[in-house]
């Protein structure tokens, strides 16, 4: 039986039985060229590959370029787990600790002083949000945000705002030289981000989904790895060497990457002026120079299941310790429906993206572009399922009943075996 280390991100792998395949194949069939256009799946149970393949095409239109197993997709929030990864590396070598706070690496997120409270912004109007009538007139202080906030998302921080429109114009495309610079780009973002108000108390055990935590969890730990503004080089080190990840890199056209061998995203007529094609779907992430802690990760869908596989297994190449394995994959914080380990999202009691089956402990990520990691422990289950569903709009419906549907499918089809 193939392991992931026997299998190229190339290789077609099909070892389902014909009818849990066949149950699979119109799962995704009923979504293909309406939710999205292109899709890859990796599928690994027991340390086996049941099924690593691809549908779709990355030009619909025209249909010239079929999807493929090793097509690039823009991993879009599944970026976090690799910042993630690699942050956790450094609490294990005890260069830093959970509850130190952010200020003890990145001070001046701290030197404004205590910031006020606003409603927060809505990512897709970009609309400023109402003052809740509980928040006026009331400040947080950033100093008591800890890297525990961060990776838990209860820091109190606004889910999204447009720090991209100070961090400059909108950059030439992404096989074009850039005069601003990706350094330059980086800095005036990070100083927007360092200034941004609250939407809440720092450790109010509330959880807020927040790419801006992310985002300085990510700038954090290029400062501790020693390569300050470079996140890229200290996740290369830390997660994507050890654990040999050769597709998974930021901005893939700079790195000899054929614009062939990418899945596009969203066309964006507004800000960038094209459709987005081997660059960050995410406009934060693309304006700081496509390098960010909570978006810029292209790869393939066989590595991102790697990256599970190592978590699920304690692989000791991953260089974090094992307590610190477990509690990242069990609950630190939840408010309703929304659990929280560290870095990692766990499975919702209702409506969760990895279906009905998968076990009350798993756990996983989804991100914006349709891409998603869930990982069953008690079945050593893996499924990284990559897909641009942007690719026709982010309002078009479908990702999630498709999400539930193809977790639920293959939970099925593994246990026929």
């Amino acid at each position: 039986m193939p392991t992931l280390d026997s299998v190229a991100p190339s290789q077609a792998i099909n070892t389902l039985s014909s009818r849990g395949h066949d149950a699979l194949v119109r799962v995704v069939k009923a979504h293909l060229g309406v939710t999205f256009p292109a899709i890859a799946l990796t599928v690994v149970q027991g340390g086996a590959v049941r099924f690593n393949g691809a549908w779709g095409w990355l030009d619909p239109e025209t249909t010239s370029s079929p999807t493929q197993p090793d097509t690039l997709f823009d991993l879009a929030s599944l970026s976090k787990l690799f910042t993630t990864t690699a942050f956790l590396t450094l609490v294990s070598e005890e260069r830093v600790r959970l509850d130190d706070p952010l200020v003890s690496i990145v001070p001046e997120f701290g030197a404004s002083g205590p910031r006020p409270l606003d409603g927060g912004q809505d990512p897709h109007s970009k609309a400023m949000l109402p003052i809740p009538d509980d928040a006026r007139g009331q400040v947080a202080d950033p100093a008591l945000v800890t890297f525990f906030h961060l990776l838990t998302h209860t820091s109190g921080l606004a889910p999204w705002r447009a720090l991209y429109e100070a961090a400059g114009p909108p950059p030439p495309p992404p096989d074009e030289p850039d005069p601003l610079g990706r350094e330059t780009r980086w800095a005036r973002l990070l100083d927007a981000l360092c200034r941004a108000s609250f939407v809440g108390q720092p450790g109010d055990g509330i959880v807020r989904y927040s790419d801006l935590g992310l985002m300085l969890l990510g700038e954090a730990t290029s400062r501790l790895h020693g390569t300050p503004g470079a996140l890229d080089a200290a996740i290369a080190a830390r997660a994507l060497e050890p654990l040999v990840l050769r597709s998974v890199t930021f901005n893939p056209l700079q790195h000899g990457r054929s614009r062939a061998t990418i899945a596009p995203t969203e066309d964006d007529p507004g800000w960038r002026g094209r459709r987005c094609w081997g660059e960050v779907h995410d406009e934060n992430a693309c304006g700081a120079g496509g390098v960010t802690g909570h978006a810029g990760l292209f790869g393939t869908a066989r590595d991102v299941a790697a990256l599970g596989q190592a978590w699920l297994a304690g692989d000791p190449r991953l260089g974090i310790a094992p307590a610190l394995l477990r509690a990242a994959t069990h609950q630190q914080a939840q408010t309703d429906v929304m659990r929280r380990g560290l870095g990692w999202m766990l499975k919702a009691p209702l409506d969760s993206s990895a279906g009905d089956l998968f076990s009350p402990n798993s756990y996983g990520h989804t991100g914006f572009t349709g891409t998603s990691l869930w990982i069953d422990p008690e079945r050593a289950l893996i499924v990284a399922c990559l897909a641009n569903r942007v690719y026709p709009g982010r309002a078009r419906p479908g990702i999630e009943a498709f999400r539930r549907a193809v977790h639920d499918t293959l939970v099925q089809a593994v246990e026929a075996l």
